[in-house]
């Protein structure tokens, strides 16, 4: 059946602070790509866009930040479907699905902040990022945007000059600046400033935590979603301290001028060949008093012991992109005994078995192989921490539904992004039986939270917000429950027979 799309010479146009823009309509929603909330020079803070006259169009996205390398093709496409795009410096761009265009229907906003650490990604990366079924399922505005990363946004040199005070930080001084644009501009697409909620994912979840730590953000966003973005190990404490000169040196440069003009393929090879792939994972926000730190190192900022939060992870991580076990559906129990004892230790094996039943009584055992002892940890640690400050509540959450891969398998790093979104029907792996259910509680508990800063709905099991002694989890699952501090016995056996090795390259079960 054929759908109403409606894009004319004087509709649907909106105005904003610079100037108009004209969008399209695609049955109920209003879609405006590709908005320029902001310029900036190399490592400089951004400023705002040029007024015009007329009317521009916002009907293509915008350039994507340049990423360290180049894109390929990949065999975990089928996991974490992928777009591609043009990329250029000049990348503050962002993307706006909406319901209404009436200035008066104050309806939630939800700004996403994409992920692929603070080096790589965009707004419309993924194929789950597309914001139209959120914003029709929710009856919000979706907003997804496009910042400066890696070394763009993320480079000190403010030895080289005053203008470069901040270059450490201007990748999120982009989303500042994108948040500034939504507060001065979002109620013309039918939102409401004073409601706004940023979420992300991986990276995105640390760009999330990072704003509520940086008080030019503090007015700005209401509400945070942290996805998998939780660490309790200080990812950017990597002393880079002599790149600079040994960068300029080798690019046979002498001043900041030369150095911002030197072209982006050259400058970044030049980069990793002064600081080898280690350097692409220091690549973050760094303190200077624009931003405070991280909370657990650096202590929980006003703002952010104010700010409702939602955080949460998913069992397998980065483990889970692994292969899956032929035999996992009919493996008996001295199979299943005999894979763990295999990773933990024998002697361990019935130990680890007995906890994770009872962490996750209706998952497979055989995920203690893949459980993630990365983010869970942390997010533990942070919310217990945050939850003593009582001035917002806070909210965790695990995502362990199996997936219908490879004779099923726990999900991975980014399989919860399409529940979230609304978004299950344009990803292949998100087709089984109960996902729609799963998708509903999923989806619900963002609405709500956006909404009003309380995820719970009739959808879900009453989800209580996590107390300094208690950590009330919503275990999203075909059919989703809730854990009281459910694993803390699981992960502290994980965490103490584990070796410190690849499992799928130690685990001799099928695969």
């Amino acid at each position: 059946m054929a759908r109403k799309f409606v894009c004319t010479y004087d509709a649907p146009i909106v105005e904003t602070k610079a100037g108009k823009l004209r969008g399209f309509q695609i049955d109920s929603t209003y879609v405006f790509r590709g908005i320029k909330y902001a310029d900036a020079k190399r490592w400089e803070m951004p400023t705002p866009v040029q007024p015009w006259e007329g009317v521009k169009d916002a009907l293509n996205y915008g350039y994507v930040c340049p990423l360290v390398d180049a894109p390929k093709p990949s065999t975990g496409e089928l996991l974490v479907p992928h777009r591609y795009w043009p990329e250029d410096e000049n990348c503050q761009y962002l993307n706006i699905w909406t319901q209404s265009l009436d200035r008066n229907a104050k309806k939630p906003v939800m700004v996403w902040l994409h992920g692929g650490g603070f080096a790589a990604g965009s707004g419309i990366e993924q194929v789950a990022y597309d914001g139209e079924a959120l914003s029709v399922y929710g009856d919000l505005v979706v907003v997804t945007l496009n910042h400066r990363l890696n070394i763009l946004g993320y480079f000190d040199v403010s030895s080289l000059g005053e203008k470069y005070w901040n270059s450490a930080n201007v990748g999120n001084a982009d989303l500042v600046a994108a948040l500034q644009w939504v507060n001065e501009n979002i109620e013309n697409f039918g939102g409401d400033p004073n409601n706004v909620t940023i979420f992300g994912q991986s990276g995105g979840g640390m760009k999330v935590s990072s704003l509520c730590q940086t008080p030019a953000a503090d007015n700005l966003f209401q509400k945070g979603i942290v996805m998998s973005g939780t660490t309790d190990r200080d990812m950017f404490s990597i002393d880079l301290s002599d790149v600079l000169p040994k960068l300029m040196e080798k690019l046979n440069v002498k001043t900041g001028e030369e150095l911002a003009a030197v072209p982006y393929r050259p400058l970044i090879d030049a980069y990793l060949e002064v600081v080898g792939r280690r350097g692409a994972m220091a690549f973050g926000p760094k303190p200077n008093g624009w931003y405070l730190g991280e909370a657990l190192f650096a202590g929980f900022s006003e703002r952010q012991k104010k700010t409702p939060l939602m955080v949460g992870s998913v069992i397998g991580e980065f483990l889970g992109f692994g292969p899956g076990l032929k035999n996992r559906k009919t493996a008996t129990d001295e199979e299943v005994r005999e894979a763990v004892g295999k990773f933990y230790g024998m002697e361990h094996a019935d130990e680890i078995i007995a906890a994770f039943k009872k962490a996750y009584p209706t998952s497979n055992p055989l995920d203690v192989l893949v459980i993630d002892t990365v983010f869970r940890p942390a997010v533990k640690r942070y919310v217990t921490e945050k939850a003593k400050y009582t001035e917002a509540p806070t909210y965790s959450y695990m995502f362990v539904a199996e997936m219908p891969i490879d004779n099923g398998k726990a999900p991975w790093h980014c399989a919860d992004i399409p529940f979230f979104f609304h978004n299950a029907e344009m990803v292949e792996y998100c087709n089984f039986p109960g996902s729609d259910e799963l998708q509903e509680q999923m989806a619900s508990a963002f609405v709500n939270f956006a909404r009003t800063g309380n995820p719970n709905n009739p959808s879900l099991p009453e989800w209580p917000a996590v107390t300094p002694e208690d950590e009330a989890c919503m275990i999203f699952d075909v059919k989703s429950y809730v854990g009281h501090n459910h694993d803390n016995e699981l992960l502290e056996l994980c965490r103490k027979y584990a070796p410190n090795f690849n499992i799928f390259e130690n685990i001799k079960v099928e695969h």
